[in-house]
C-alpha cells in the first residue's frame, strides 16, 4: 500500500491539534490501517522515556497509544524544554545536545532538516499512514523563514492540511479567515479542510458562518467538534487542569505548582480517583488543609527550590512533614527534599551548591550525563505508607541531571537510589509514572483513609485502562461530527 499523509495545524497553541491528531489516529488505526503519529518540533515540559532510552514528548505518546503501537522517538525528532526564561534544552532524536537561547536555536534549527525527514522517512517506509501534528500557528510571519514545523513541514512531506480552530476562545471565523490568507498562495492551497473544536450548543447555530467562511476561503468546514469532557493528557502547560478545583469528600492533595514544573501527567493517575481532590499550589497560604503534598518533576530544581523558600511553601511543606502529613517527592521534588544539592557545572543554575527540604538524608549532585531510562524493579523493605507492598514491581521512567547518594532507606532492589522512604508519611522516587503503578497509589491512598475514617478501597481502573477508554470516546465523538468520507478523500482514497 502506498503511504499517505495528512496534517493537522492550528489557528493557535491549544487550538486543539494534538486531541484532534488522537482521535483521528485512532479512528483510521480502529479502520484496520498501520498508522503513526508524527510532530517534527514539540516544546513541552511534558516528556517521555522510550524503551531504548530516547526523550520525546508526551503528546506524541498519547497518540502511539491510540495507534496501539508503542512510542517511538521518530514520532518527535525535536524536543524543546524551556529551562529558564532565556534558555532551552535542544533534545534531537531523543538526546540532548545542550542548551541555547531562542535566539541561537532559531539560527540553528533549520540545519535539522535532514534529522527531521529521516524521521518521517522512517514512519513513510513502515507505516500506512502518516498524521503530522503542527505547532502553535502556522502563520508566525516574524518567524516563518525558520519554519520546520508547520506549513514547511507540509511542504517537506508533500501534505494535505486541515486547519483545527478554537471556538470556545471566540472570533473563531477571523481566525479561520485570517490565518489562511495569512499563507502564500502555494500553502493555501495545501489546506484542503477546516474542522472547528470545541463548540457548545446547537451546530445549526453556526450553519451561516460555516457556509460563508467556506465562500471566503474556498476551503470546506469537514466537522465541528462539541466541547466535551474527554480526558485525554495535555501537551504542556496550556491546559485547564491546574484551574480545576474539585470539591468532593475525601483525600485533599496539594501538588506544588513549581515554576518550570515538569511531568505534570504524574498527577493524572490520581486524579481518576473518585475521592481525590487535586489543588495546585502557587503560594503558601493556600495551604494547611491537604493530606498529602506532592513535589514534581521540574525542570530547574535549584532555581524552583529557591522560589519556594523565597515564598514560603518550603516552610509550610516542612512543618506539614513534621505534623504527619504525606509527602512524596517525585525527580526534582525527590531531589529538593534532601539536605542540600550541588551544581559544579553549572548545569541548572549559576548558584553552585543550595540547601534542600531536609527531609532526607542525601544529597544530589547535577552531572553532565543527563539520565534518561525505562525501569522496571520491585519494592523492599516496604513500611509507613508503603506497608505491604514488599515484592512489588514497579514501572515508571527516569528523565534528570542529578545523582543522588545517602544512607535513606532504599525501598527499590537497586544499588543506586531509585526510592526512597523515611518514617511513616515520606516517599520520594526518581519514576516518573510512579502512581501509574495501580496498587501503589491504591496502598498509599488506603493508609490516608484509614487515617481519616473514610472506607478503604480495594480494587480500581488502571490508568492504562481509563486511557484506553477515553481514546475510545474520543474516536466515538471523532466518527459522529467530522466526515471521515472527507477525510479519506483529503487522504487520496
Amino acid at each position: 500500500m502506498k503511504h499517505r499523509n495528512i496534517m493537522i495545524v492550528g489557528t493557535s497553541s491549544g487550538a486543539g491539534k494534538s486531541i484532534t491528531v488522537a482521535g483521528l489516529c485512532r479512528a483510521l488505526t480502529k479502520d484496520g490501517l498501520k498508522v503513526s503519529p508524527f510532530k517534527s518540533q514539540n516544546m513541552a515540559l511534558n516528556s517521555f522515556v522510550t524503551k531504548s532510552g530516547l526523550e520525546m514528548g508526551r503528546a506524541q505518546v498519547v497518540q502511539a497509544a491510540a495507534c496501539k503501537i508503542d512510542p517511538e522517538a521518530y514520532m518527535n525528532p525535536i524536543l524543546l524544554k524551556p529551562t529558564t526564561d532565556r534558555k532551552i534544552q535542544v533534545i534531537v532524536n531523543g538526546k540532548s545536545i545542550g542548551n541555547m537561547s531562542g535566539i541561537e536555536y532559531g539560527k540553528f534549527k533549520t540545519s535539522l532538516k535532514p534529522e527531521i525527514m529521516k524521521s518521517y522517512n522512517y514512519i513513510k517506509e513502515n507505516y500506512d499512514i502518516s498524521v503530522i501534528e503542527g505547532a502553535g500557528s502556522p502563520v508566525e510571519i516574524n518567524i516563518k523563514g525558520e519554519d520546520i514545523a508547520n506549513m514547511k513541514m507540509a511542504e517537506m512531506a508533500d501534505a494535505p492540511v486541515i486547519l483545527v480552530a478554537d471556538i470556545d476562545r471566540g472570533g473563531v471565523f477571523a481566525s479561520i479567515y485570517g490565518t489562511i490568507m495569512l499563507m502564500p498562495p502555494e500553502e493555501r492551497a495545501r489546506v484542503k479542510g477546516v474542522i472547528i473544536n470545541k463548540f457548545r450548543g446547537d451546530v445549526n447555530i453556526l450553519k451561516p458562518g460555516l457556509k460563508e467562511i467556506e465562500e471566503l476561503t474556498g476551503v470546506p468546514v469537514i466537522g465541528v467538534m462539541p466541547y466535551s469532557n474527554i480526558d485525554i493528557e495535555d501537551e504542556d502547560s496550556v491546559t485547564e487542569r491546574f484551574k480545576k478545583l474539585q470539591g468532593k469528600k475525601g483525600i485533599n492533595i496539594s501538588v506544588i505548582k513549581l515554576r518550570h514544573i515538569s511531568n505534570f501527567t504524574d498527577i493524572d493517575a490520581l486524579r481518576i480517583v473518585e475521592d481525590v481532590n487535586i489543588k495546585y499550589i502557587t503560594s503558601a497560604d493556600e495551604m494547611g488543609e491537604e493530606d498529602i503534598i506532592v513535589i514534581p518533576g521540574t525542570k530547574n530544581t535549584i532555581d524552583d527550590l529557591k522560589e519556594i523558600k523565597d515564598n514560603g511553601i518550603a516552610t509550610e511543606i516542612i512543618k506539614a512533614s513534621k505534623n504527619g502529613k504525606v509527602v512524596i517527592g517525585i525527580c526534582g521534588g525527590f531531589q529538593m527534599m534532601g539536605e542540600k544539592i550541588k551544581d559544579p557545572y553549572g548545569i541548572e543554575s549559576e548558584i553552585k551548591e543550595i540547601p534542600g527540604l531536609g527531609l532526607l538524608e542525601l544529597e544530589t549532585i547535577m552531572e553532565k550525563e543527563k539520565n534518561t531510562l525505562q525501569y522496571e524493579g520491585e519494592l523492599k523493605n516496604c513500611f509507613g505508607i508503603l506497608e505491604g507492598l514488599d515484592g512489588e514491581k514497579v514501572k515508571g521512567y527516569e528523565i534528570h541531571q542529578g545523582v543522588t547518594l545517602g544512607d535513606e532507606k532504599k525501598v527499590t532492589k537497586d544499588e543506586r537510589v531509585v526510592a526512597v522512604a523515611k518514617g511513616d508519611n515520606i516517599f520520594a522516587t526518581y519514576l516518573h509514572g510512579i502512581f501509574d503503578n495501580e496498587k501503589v497509589t491504591r496502598t498509599i491512598l488506603n493508609k490516608v483513609r484509614e487515617k481519616k475514617g473514610i472506607e478503604t478501597q480495594i480494587e480500581g481502573i488502571t490508568f492504562d485502562e481509563y486511557r484506553e477508554r477515553e481514546l475510545d470516546k474520543l474516536e466515538k465523538i471523532f466518527r459522529e461530527n467530522i466526515d471521515m468520507e472527507k477525510i479519506y478523500k483529503i487522504l487520496g482514497e
